[in-house]
């Protein structure tokens, strides 16, 4: 995985604490979801927008959707990004 991080321009972060216990306790259908993303996702960011999204009450399938479109709008922001062009979307 690291090769395909190589090839971005988006800005890495520095991560603390261990990222493998904090997946672990993420819902199963976040961590399916996160299973199949394009890019990393911290476990932080993760539930952060599916708390938000579950506290204002959207099914599963719309709190996976608005990550996509969380997603597609990192995507769209990395010049290197040939996975998802997000302006061709709308």
């Amino acid at each position: 995985m690291s090769g395909d991080l190589e090839q971005s321009s988006l800005r890495r972060k520095r991560r603390t604490g261990d990222p493998m216990s904090a997946y672990d306790g993420l819902p199963a259908p976040l961590r399916l979801c996160l299973s199949e993303a394009a890019l990393p996702w911290s476990p932080v960011s993760a539930r952060r927008l599916w708390s938000k999204s579950c506290a204002k009450g959207l099914t599963e399938e719309e709190t996976q959707a608005s990550l996509n479109v969380a997603e597609a709008k990192t995507l769209a922001r990395d010049r290197y990004s040939t996975l998802f062009d997000f302006n061709t979307q709308n």
